[in-house]
């Protein structure tokens, strides 16, 4: 016997974890990187050095997710990395506070408390989507898709608008209350919204693979031609998303001077493309019932559409007249949203497709490559801007070097995509014998 699919309540409430998970993270990688270099005056290389070791330590993601498959529970583990991340947000706080003296100790705690942050989000996202992709209809996993990140976002905002006004002036205990308070919140929040979700009928029903050790299932799950080639094609697709964070606006303000004010309102019209982009992916997904095809399609189209937005942008600063940045900025960020969607709409449905008992360390794999990809994206345009700059020996030209080779790399994840659901197809409609019913 399974458990019945969740309603919208409960694809809401799992939802609501995800919405508690972005506004602690979002208060450790922005509020805190503020301080250290802002108010304390130190590199900025520092709080870049400290979220990569939160991106790195979520390599061990295919870990938890097995742990969780073993267990045959995942509400242990979502609940248990938000207390693991709500411990590091505070520790992680405590130790900024400290930067203000002997900057030793106060590294050292910081470095235990991001790793304590990454391993906390590792475990709660890990198991969250898993227990997300197994307990939702196959019809409604785009929505959800969509809903869940954008509700994340939500976390993101409330928390900054909230959060930014109570930290003013700045103390140290100041910093140190609100980021407790942050933290409370949200674990109860979350706490209370996965309560029971699961069920017993859930946990009764799992897999439960004791005996099959870390890595042979980690082994047997590379081994799927499907699995791996998801994974990788995840790397490359998020790679290509956060390669342009660090440089869009920056591009705004050095090729087309707008001011500081400009380019925030730019950057704020291509995030709110993103989120156009999402709810066009949960009502199109939706009303086509969740088909893996569909969804490879609008991956692919989100992918190519991105591409040769980004060469236009490539082009913009030498054409005469430029290009309607604005109208630019937020179809880019449409195709973003449409494309990520999509992708994680799909990776839902791909995760159950393979031996029974491994969803755990496929979703791990998944979310491993996403972390590294967006903790090298960053990097990545930077390096490239940094490059083109060097070559061409302007300043156009670097930025354009940046965005013709992010479009690159979307074109390389649409052809990825291409091959997405494929392995069960065999010649015929529908998607093979390991992909679920829809219904």
């Amino acid at each position: 016997m399974t458990a019945a699919p969740l309603s919208w309540l409960g694809i809401i409430r799992l939802g609501l974890v995800q919405t508690a998970l972005g506004a602690i993270v979002v208060l450790t990688t922005s509020a805190l990187n503020r301080v250290m270099v802002v108010e304390y005056a130190l590199p900025a290389t520092l709080p870049g050095v400290l979220v990569g070791l939160h991106y790195a330590v979520q390599m061990l993601r295919p870990c938890m997710g097995h742990g969780s498959d073993v267990g045959g529970r995942r509400t242990p583990w979502i609940v248990g990395g938000l207390a693991v991340l709500c411990a590091g947000a505070v520790l992680a706080a405590l130790a900024t506070g400290m930067m203000a003296g002997p900057l030793l100790p106060a590294i050292l705690l910081a470095v235990l408390a991001f790793l304590l942050v990454g391993a906390g989000v590792g475990a709660a996202g890990t198991a969250l989507l898993v227990l997300l992709a197994a307990r939702v209809a196959p019809a409604r996993k785009p929505a959800a898709a969509s809903l869940v990140w954008i509700m994340m976002i939500a976390g993101f905002v409330l928390t900054t608008a909230v959060a930014g006004r109570q930290l003013d002036p700045y103390s140290p205990e100041r910093l140190l209350g609100v980021t407790a308070a942050v933290c409370t919140l949200a674990f109860l929040l979350g706490s209370l919204a996965v309560a029971g979700i699961e069920g017993r009928v859930a946990a009764s029903a799992a897999p439960m693979p004791a005996a099959t050790p870390f890595r042979v299932a980690l082994a047997q799950v590379w081994g799927e031609p499907e699995a791996r080639h998801f994974t990788l094609f995840v790397f490359v697709a998020m790679l290509a998303y956060s390669a342009q964070d660090l440089v869009l606006e920056p591009f705004a303000g050095s090729v087309f001077g707008m001011t500081l004010g400009e380019t925030t309102r730019l950057s704020s019209l291509q995030h709110g493309g993103v989120l156009v982009g999402m709810v066009a992916i949960a009502i199109i997904g939706h009303l086509a019932g969740g088909r893996l095809e569909v969804l490879r399609a609008l991956v692919l189209g989100g992918c190519g559409c991105a591409a040769l937005l980004l060469v236009a942008l490539a082009g913009a600063g030498a054409a005469a007249g430029g290009i309607p940045l604005r109208a630019a900025y937020f179809a880019l960020g449409v195709a973003n949203g449409v494309f990520a969607a999509a992708a994680i709409a799909a990776m839902m449905q791909v995760v159950g497709r393979g031996a029974p008992g491994r969803e755990g360390v496929r979703m791990g794999l998944f979310g491993a490559a996403q972390a590294v990809a967006f903790g090298l994206g960053g990097l990545t345009g930077t390096v490239l801007l940094d490059l083109g700059r060097l070559l061409t020996e302007s300043e156009l030209g670097g930025y354009a070097t940046v965005f013709l080779g992010d479009a690159a790399l979307f074109l390389a994840a649409a052809a990825m995509a291409w091959r997405i659901g494929r392995s069960g197809e065999r010649g015929r409609r529908g998607f093979g014998p390991l992909a679920p019913a829809v219904h």
